[in-house]
């Protein structure tokens, strides 16, 4: 067996632990915090879960009987979730130079030459200096193989004999040991599986992590799919997954989202597939893409059968590839002008760029060279735009079909609702925490 494990470090309820962090009230409380337009649940704390209320439960459905609990619904603050994941990614990255950000609040480490006692401590190390750190509690899980990281993790979390230190270092046990934890984990629990998988495994007699690590490869390969058949070769200890330390650039970009009420007049729909054209244009300069085409999307809402459905989309294929936010939004409007229709009662817009290619070794047009000097220069005020949103806050500067003035735009309508937003106590001036004597 290799002497270089994988560990999984994941933030507790994170949401949760990022809104507890600055407001003490919160503690030994059910908590929630909720999706785009306050809608459901996706996160919660120890006391709401204990409750059962699950992962995406509708709001609106349990609200009476939580608020007469004492528990307290809060909208999702995603300014401060990214900030402090930046902040305690940064803390996991001292303890490693190989690091993969999985996700907002979970990371792999990779650890090589350490013994097993010398794990278990730079573990606690590890978990110790975050909280320290950034108030965020962790927990940690070690194995040979990312898949095994992640099923330790999933026990540090969970299991009676791991949940007190919040450490599971799986690459310590014996195989009969780690065969005990196997055996009582049901097969959708383990990462890649899912439930869909999980019907299929039990279909072949395959109801438990053990049973799909002793499965035959090529039975899995023949019965499955590769992932499943490296899921089970990770499960042995045999590695199929490394660390992606740059992510792949993605395929596509969506922004898209539900309107705080329905809309029916243009001008707010403009000025909401030019916001979202703006963000997607930000995140294509973000992974260095160009896009050669665009989506642009409407729907009505499809539950409310009293109201005339339509669900409208056009594809405005650009002259050549392009990150330009203003190129982008022009197209858009266009593909929105071709779309809209009156009469009917939008819930929700979005655009989505495709055919994304890097922005090194394009091919120029014949007609390129007269552009290069004015392109250069709008690649240059879009850098300085990005770099202000970035660092005074998102939408310091915008483009005028966004809406000429905030006021305008929020009274528009057609921004979320968020009537549980907590303050950007890390990113604004006019939001820091403040104490004040007694």
């Amino acid at each position: 067996m290799s002497n270089t494990v994988f560990a999984l470090i994941d933030g507790n309820n994170f949401y949760v632990s990022c809104e507890r962090l600055f407001n003490p009230a919160l503690h030994d409380r059910p908590v929630v915090v909720l999706s785009n337009n306050d809608g459901c649940c996706v996160a919660r704390s120890n006391e709401a879960k204990a409750m059962g209320i699950a992962m995406g439960t509708p709001y609106f459905r349990i609200r009476a009987s939580f608020e007469r609990a004492g528990g307290i619904a809060l909208s999702s603050n995603y300014t401060l979730y990214a900030d402090l994941s930046q902040r305690m990614m940064s803390v996991i990255g001292l303890y490693s130079d190989h690091q993969e950000i999985y996700s907002i609040d979970e990371a792999f480490i990779e650890w090589t030459g350490f013994s097993t006692l010398e794990l278990g401590a730079l573990a606690t190390r590890l978990r110790q200096q975050v909280i320290r750190w950034t108030g965020i509690p962790v927990g940690i899980g070690i194995g040979h193989t990312k898949t095994l990281a992640k099923f330790a993790n999933h026990l540090a979390k969970k299991h009676p004999d791991f949940k007190a230190s919040g450490i599971c270092n799986l690459a310590a046990l014996e195989t009969d040991a780690l065969k005990d934890y196997l055996l009582e984990t049901p097969t959708h629990a383990i990462w890649g599986i899912g439930r869909r998988w999980a019907l299929r495994l039990a279909a072949l007699g395959l109801h438990n992590a053990w049973d799909l690590r002793e499965a035959a490869s090529s039975r899995l390969r023949q019965e499955t799919n590769v992932v499943v058949a490296k899921t089970a070769l990770e499960l042995r200890g045999t590695r199929c997954l490394s660390l992606e330390r740059i992510p792949p650039p993605r395929q596509q970009i969506i922004s898209s989202r539900s309107f705080g009420q329905l809309l029916t007049e243009p001008t707010p729909l403009r000025q909401a597939i030019s916001t979202y054209t703006a963000r997607a244009a930000e995140k294509l300069r973000r992974q260095a893409s160009y896009t050669q085409s665009l989506t642009v999307f409407l729907h009505t809402p499809p539950f409310q059968e009293r109201l005339p459905q339509y669900h409208p989309s056009v594809t405005v294929r650009l002259q050549e590839p392009t990150q330009d936010t203003l190129t982008l939004t022009q197209a858009a409007l266009r593909g929105l002008k071709t779309i809209y229709r009156p009469g009917y009662h939008y819930q929700k817009a979005g655009v989505m760029l495709l055919e994304l290619s890097s922005t090194q070794g394009q091919q120029r047009t014949l007609f390129e060279e007269q552009k290069v000097p004015s392109s250069r220069n709008r690649e240059q005020l879009l850098g300085v735009m990005d770099l202000i949103n970035r660092e005074m806050g998102r939408e310091t500067l915008w483009t005028a079909s966004q809406g000429l003035a905030l006021r305008e735009r929020i009274s528009e309508g057609w921004r979320m609702n968020r009537r549980h937003l907590s303050p950007a106590y890390t990113t604004r001036w006019d939001q820091l925490l403040t104490v004040q004597a007694s």
